[in-house]
């Protein structure tokens, strides 16, 4: 079955951030990277002048273009209303539909990330700041993602390990922990105790550091929908979609493992690397075939989601059964 991708008029307006604000935020970015040269590469929006590389993927915006990642798959685009509607978010209800149903009321500006642990320079830095540096480094990831379902999202983002560096890691640092928001009042979800709130997640340093591991702030040409973990959350596709932690208000470099929240909540279900692989089966469930949404067949699960060759070399002689 093959997934029509609506073009961008199509897309219901509720759900995509405003296009005036979405170009004015990427042309105040770009701009501020200009004045120390950065624009060298002729990555610009359309109307700033010089060369354009790339272009949208399918269903993105037409009025944002950035570069198409080498490590983007050719796969057919999942729909954008079923990227944005199909979620699992459950700070915003346990139905798939409850985050975009619950999201909007989440403010998303101003927005500050905490840095903190085994970096040389810790501190509280704002969304914009944190990311401008790297502003005309951003691309676009179509990737295979198994959130709610099996998906190929157009992420906009760049690399984790980007800012990791610019924060400078001490040698000390192995894992890499991140929390979400925690506000009751505007995720109504964290009002039961489903989860131990806020929500934690983790890597290893090495993981972490890999180009595939995304900081996403965007998805089809826009500002990611809060249902989606706007501003800023991790995107890491060879993964369970649960590690691709959203909202993300604190970073921290640490030398010991950190605690992650379903590994907490139910610890023989949910491991730590939580690694796509058909051959380890979910205690209640099969995980050899998967469903990608809108299809109505299931397909076989691809080792690490299809990304073996890239990823594959960080979990060389370890017991991927044990270690799950």
């Amino acid at each position: 079955m093959l997934i029509r991708v609506p073009r961008a008029s199509e897309v219901r307006s509720r759900e995509i951030t405003d296009e005036e604000l979405y170009l004015r935020r990427r042309e105040f970015l770009r701009q501020s990277a200009a004045g120390a040269g950065a624009l060298a590469g002729g990555l610009l929006l359309p109307g700033l002048g010089g060369a354009v590389e790339g272009a949208p993927a399918a269903g993105e915006a037409p009025g944002a273009v950035f570069p198409l990642s080498p490590f983007s798959t050719d796969e057919e685009t999942t729909r954008y209303e079923h990227a944005t509607t199909y979620n699992n978010f459950y700070e915003f209800g346990t139905d798939k539909e409850d985050p975009s149903r619950n999201a909007h009321r989440m403010r998303t500006r101003p927005w500050a990330v905490e840095v903190a642990g085994e970096v040389r320079r810790p501190g509280t830095l704002d969304l914009e700041d944190l990311l401008a540096p790297h502003a005309v480094e951003e691309r676009i990831y179509r990737l295979r993602c198994v959130e709610a379902w099996s998906m190929v999202i157009p992420w906009l983002g760049i690399p984790l390990k980007d800012v990791l560096e610019r924060l400078e890691p001490t040698p000390h640092a192995r894992y890499v922990a991140f929390r979400t928001l925690h506000d009751p009042k505007q995720m109504p979800g964290q009002r039961r105790p489903i989860l131990r709130w806020p929500y934690r997640e983790g890597l290893r340093l090495d993981e972490a550091m890999h180009p595939l591991t995304l900081l996403a702030t965007g998805m089809y040409g826009r500002d990611l929908p809060n249902q989606n973990g706007a501003p800023l959350r991790l995107v890491v596709p060879w993964k369970y979609g649960f590690k691709s932690i959203k909202s993300i208000v604190r970073i921290e470099l640490t030398r010991r493992r950190p605690d992650t929240s379903w590994n907490i909540s139910a610890p023989r279900e949910y491991g730590f690397y939580s690694n796509v692989n058909p051959e380890v089966s979910h205690p209640r469930w099969s995980q050899r075939r998967e469903r990608r949404i809108g299809d109505f067949f299931k397909r076989p699960t691809l080792m690490f989601n299809g990304y073996a060759e890239e990823v594959g070399s960080l979990y060389a002689g370890m017991d991927l059964a044990r270690n799950y």
